[in-house]
């Protein structure tokens, strides 16, 4: 199990990010627009700025659903190799079977 802090401040960011992802994706396609004017282009990057770091998409961290686990997080499930197995071998993810020969 990850720390309960570490997974917290995960779910804060996913917060974050989901509330101002329409205002980022707003001000990054003025920055990106050449047809706008320096000016307005820069005034654009200084209000991206201003924004709170942790609302950027990039800062949330995929982790296990189960155990909060941050590497080895298969995307699809949003379980941790571990559990993926575990869940696996005991029959609970329909159409996986767990390899023998």
């Amino acid at each position: 199990m990850a720390k309960t802090s570490a997974v917290e401040k995960n779910k804060r960011r996913a917060k974050l990010a989901a509330q101002f992802a329409a205002k980022r994706n707003k001000l990054k396609a003025i920055i990106k627009d050449k047809s706008v004017s320096p000016e307005e282009r820069f005034e654009a990057a200084l209000k991206l700025a201003e924004l709170p770091r942790n609302s950027a998409k990039i800062r949330v961290r995929n982790r296990c659903e189960l155990t909060g686990r941050p590497r080895g997080t298969y995307r699809k499930l949003k379980l941790s190799r571990n559990m993926l197995r575990e869940l696996a071998s005991s029959g609970q993810i329909p159409g996986m079977v767990k390899s023998s020969w």
